[in-house]
This record gives structure tokens, C-alpha cells and sequence, in this order.
């Protein structure tokens, strides 16, 4: 986000005033003055607001068929394991990401494939490489805060308090963004399967995830233009608001082109 120094404002208006400066020009100063500091004093409203949505999603696990501690219990049978999916991204669309925000929504949305893609017990080497190449890519100290065995797509407090010391704030709402969707995604291939590892309360929080993303991209886009199109991609996924499975499973079928269309726009 921009930063504004009020005392710094104040103290050029009152320079130039004592080296005797017309009125108009002084009358002018003393507006950009009083604009500079109200438009901070918005700024830091929003600061403080995406910090508390970030303490919020910092408490809500990935889903559970995807969660690293005993995959959320989603247990596949032999058949089961012989039929691989064939909706997962290809490794190589990591070579398609030109900015840096493509390459932070693009690392996060693979890293979620490559779990998905252990699941089924397939070789992951590929998804390694890709996600590897985009971290040194991007090179952001943050990523030193992701703990061993952790995901990049896991939107920790730790994580998120790193790229707010980096000045990286906003593409931690791009990393969190591309890891909803690909989940959700990945959820809508297997509802029946994906979906018997949820409680009621999991179902709930996975909806929640949504209103508190949307809530932080839609405050941000009003200063970074790169995130405008991803709020808006994601404005559509208001309608899950489920709290129970059965009201999660049925939305996520009646959400399924909003969640492709919202997808292609993330990862393209």
C-alpha cells in the first residue's frame, strides 16, 4: 500500500510558508495537506482491517482432503488409485507466468495439484520443479517463514506477517485467492468422494474463507490495479455461504462454471 507521512506533509507546508510563499500557493499546500492526511487515515483503516482478516484466516485449515496431517482421513481404494485425475494443472504452466502476480497465484494453485496429485500416489517430481523454479522466481524472503512439510498455499499468520515486513501484503491475498479456487475446483470433480472427509464445521469454514478474501481484495483493489480483476473473478463466489455438507455440496454444483471462469482468470 502507499505510504504517506503526515509529519512530513506538515513540515514542507510549514517551510514554505516561513520562506514566504504567495497565498494561493500556500492555501493550495494546506489542502494537499489536509487530503494527504485524510487519504492516509483511510489507509490505515484498511491496513488494520486486512490485518484482522488475515489473523481470521490464519485460524482455518486447507480442506480436509488435502490437510498434510494424515490427508484429512480421505482414504482411496485400489480402483480408486488407478483412475488418476486428469483435471489437475500441468506443471509446465509455470513457464506461462509472466508477472509476479501470476507467478505467486500459479506456485500456490500447483502446490494445492501436487497434494491432490499424492493422494492418487502419482509422481510429483514435475510439480517440485515448477513450484521451485516460481519461488526462486520470485524470490520473496518470506517464503523462509513456511515451516518443513507446510504448503506455500496455506495462508499462515506467520506467513502473512513476513510479507507484510516485506511489503508484500497484497500478493498474499493472490497466493490465498489461487489456493480457494483450486480447491474448490478440485472439491467439484469428486463432490461425493472430496466432500465425505468434511464436517459441518469444515464445510462452513471453507465458505467463510471466501467472505474474508473477497473482503481483503475488494479494499485493496482500490490501490493495486493487479488485484482488481482477481476480486472480481471472485465476486461471483459470494453465493457459498453453506454451513452444513450437504448445503456445501449442493452449492459447489450450482457454483461450477463461476469456479472454472474464476479459475481460468487466476491460472491462465
Amino acid at each position: 500500500m502507499k505510504k504517506l507521512s503526515f509529519f512530513a506533509v506538515a513540515f514542507t507546508a510549514m517551510v514554505f510558508a516561513a520562506c514566504g510563499g504567495n497565498k494561493s500557493n500556500q492555501t493550495a499546500e494546506a489542502t494537499d495537506s489536509i487530503k494527504s492526511f485524510e487519504q492516509q487515515q483511510v489507509e490505515a483503516s484498511i491496513k488494520m482491517h486486512v490485518d484482522s482478516l488475515a489473523e481470521e484466516i490464519g485460524k482455518l485449515k486447507m480442506v480436509p482432503f488435502l490437510q498434510s496431517d494424515g490427508n484429512g482421513g480421505l482414504k482411496l481404494t485400489k480402483e480408486e488409485l488407478q483412475v488418476k485425475p486428469n483435471y489437475l494443472l500441468d506443471p509446465a504452466v509455470a513457464e506461462e507466468a509472466t508477472t509476479l502476480a501470476d507467478k505467486y497465484r500459479i506456485m500456490s494453485a500447483l502446490d494445492i495439484d501436487k497434494r491432490c496429485a499424492k493422494l492418487y500416489e502419482m509422481n510429483t517430481d514435475e510439480y517440485e520443479k515448477a513450484i521451485t523454479k516460481l519461488a526462486a522466481d520470485i524470490n520473496d524472503p518470506s517464503f523462509k517463514k513456511i515451516e518443513d512439510g507446510a504448503s506455500v498455499a496455506e495462508a499462515t499468520k506467520a506467513l502473512y506477517d513476513a510479507m507484510n515486513e516485506n511489503g508484500r501484503i497484497n500478493y498474499f491475498w493472490q497466493l490465498a485467492s489461487a489456493s480457494l479456487i483450486e480447491q474448490l475446483y478440485i472439491a467439484n470433480q469428486n463432490a461425493d468422494k472430496y466432500l465425505s472427509t468434511f464436517t459441518d464445521e469444515a464445510a462452513a469454514n471453507t465458505t467463510f474463507r471466501i467472505v474474508l478474501i473477497l473482503d481483503a481484495l475488494n479494499r485493496l483493489s482500490q490501490y493495486d490495479p493487479d488485484i482488481k480483476p482477481i476480486a472480481d473473478a471472485l465476486a461471483p463466489l459470494e453465493v457459498l455461504n453453506a454451513t452444513s455438507v450437504a448445503e456445501l455440496k449442493a452449492q459447489l454444483a450450482e457454483a461450477k462454471d463461476k469456479i472454472e471462469a474464476a479459475r481460468k482468470t487466476l491460472v491462465k
